[in-house]
């Protein structure tokens, strides 16, 4: 699989605005990026077929090669449920958890913080600035 030159030249021009000639030792380098990037792709699939475990009932792999598992491979377990037991356990133990630190914040903040009311002077004050019916209905309401 190669690049066209032309569409490479193309392409390059496209996004950087620079000529490229197809006889430019540029594509001398590609050409050796491809060459070096097919044999790792190669040598990649290779360790994935000879890595990959046996098919069950002996069927082969659709390249004709039955798949071995390598020596002391131990197969993946497969579930169908979303959790596992420990999983399942360790999220319980977690939800525990936030909820004991959300309780014990809220238990010390009722017992240390304290609630602070207006002082009397500012109160006294913002009494004085309101008209005479207003202020009579607040120190009604003030009563209660």
């Amino acid at each position: 699989m190669t690049l066209d030159p032309h569409k490479l030249r193309l392409h390059v021009f496209e996004k950087t605005g620079i000529k490229v000639d197809v006889d430019d030792p540029i594509f001398a380098l590609v050409a050796l990026n491809e060459a070096v990037l097919e044999e790792a792709v190669e040598r990649h699939l290779a360790r994935l077929d000879s890595a990959r475990p046996a098919a069950s009932g002996g069927a082969s792999a659709p390249s004709g090669v039955a798949y071995v598992a390598p020596p002391g491979a131990r197969p993946i377990p497969t579930s169908h449920e979303p959790f596992s037991r420990r999983e399942l356990r360790l999220l319980a133990a977690a939800a525990g958890v936030a909820v004991l630190t959300a309780a014990l914040v809220l238990i010390g903040q009722a017992i240390f913080s304290k609630p602070t009311g207006i002082p009397p002077a500012k109160l006294e004050r913002a009494l004085q600035t309101l008209d005479a019916p207003t202020r009579a209905k607040f120190e009604a309401e003030l009563v209660k």
